[in-house]
């Protein structure tokens, strides 16, 4: 590591479909109503992209806006992460794609599949290549377009699900601020609880497991909100033990926008009272890979992150996978 270099975010941007699906809206297509959607999710509506909008053009937007508020040029990038797990192609990369929009003709580029906590993964790789000297400024992005993966029959998981784009520039600095620590972890062995059954190479695409919707999201819910409960809390406990916080000097949580359940539990397990914790789950419902970062974007241009405070990200998904942060501002 170089002395003295940390990994801070320099500028941060959102972005999503302008087509709003309300839970009124989904009551004319599945059995389900607007009581029923938001007492079990705390969903009230979400942004869907429009055929032919794919996550490179969702991911496009939010890192314009970063990268002006950043005061860099697409050209200055070292490196591109994208955290999806609807890329545009299954070859190349969306990363590759995005930095050709871009014309960050300079930057490498990967994409990461780590489904709700792509966007922490890719946090913690671009603060760790920042920290060994490798990199200056990285574009990290979480984006989804979810509804193109999303069983609309299927009113267990139809309801739940939204589109969007969040990004964050993370360039070197001197300062005593920025990312404090990133962890990672995830449990593989639970890989079946949440998942789209075919369509990789294991079970190949064929008209017969199309024709049964088998290339949707599948998921056990109750037995993902225990998991993503537990996991959730013990990230976020050992992150604020390990950059040395207490609970108390936690000025904001950022959560992954999962469910307000799961949302509220993590909060009161790690005694974080609600006025503290960012909620905009409402207005978008999951983003998988989008939530934390469109989250962390409206809370900084809100003025609900002060200079000189703690903010902890923390997410889970899909893998299973998780992840979490603390950031001086």
């Amino acid at each position: 590591m170089l002395k003295g270099v940390n990994a801070k975010i320099a500028g941060t941007g959102s972005f999503a479909p302008s087509k709003i699906l309300t839970n009124y809206d989904l009551e004319k297509m599945v059995d389900t109503s607007d009581e029923w959607i938001v007492s079990r999710s705390g969903i009230r509506e979400r942004r869907i992209a429009e055929n032919g909008t794919c996550s490179s053009d969702l991911s496009l937007e939010a890192s314009r806006i970063a990268l002006e508020e950043a005061g860099l040029e697409p050209d200055q990038l070292d490196l591109i992460i994208v955290g999806t797990v609807t890329p545009d192609y299954l070859l190349p990369s969306t990363a590759c794609i995005l930095q050709d929009k871009l014309k960050a003709k300079n930057a490498a580029v990967m994409d990461v599949a780590a489904a709700c906590s792509g966007f922490l993964y890719g946090l913690s790789i671009a603060s760790a290549f920042i920290a060994v000297g490798q990199h200056k400024n990285v574009l990290v992005i979480g984006v989804e377009t979810l509804s193109k993966i999303t069983n609309w029959d299927d009113r267990n998981t139809c309801v739940l699900f939204g589109d969007g784009a969040g990004a964050a520039v993370v360039s070197a600095t001197t300062e005593d601020r920025g990312i404090l620590g990133t962890y990672l972890s995830g449990d593989g062995s639970l890989a079946n609880l949440l998942h789209i059954p075919v369509g990789g190479g294991k079970v190949p695409l064929t008209k017969e497991n199309f024709d049964l919707r088998q290339h949707y999201i599948s998921m056990q819910g109750n037995e993902v909100f225990k998991s993503a409960v537990r996991a959730m809390e013990s990230s976020a406990k050992r992150i604020i033990n390990q950059v040395g916080l207490s609970s108390e000097e936690v000025d904001l949580l950022i959560p992954h926008q999962a469910n307000i359940r799961i949302i509220e539990a993590l909060a009161k397990r790690l005694k974080v009272p609600m006025d503290k914790v960012y909620v905009n789950i409402d207005r978008y419902g999951n983003t998988s890979a989008a939530s934390v970062p469109i989250a962390l974007d409206e809370a900084r241009k809100t003025g609900v992150i002060k200079e000189g405070s703690n903010t902890v990200l923390v997410a889970f998904g899909a893998g299973f996978t998780w992840g979490s942060a603390v950031i001086k501002w």
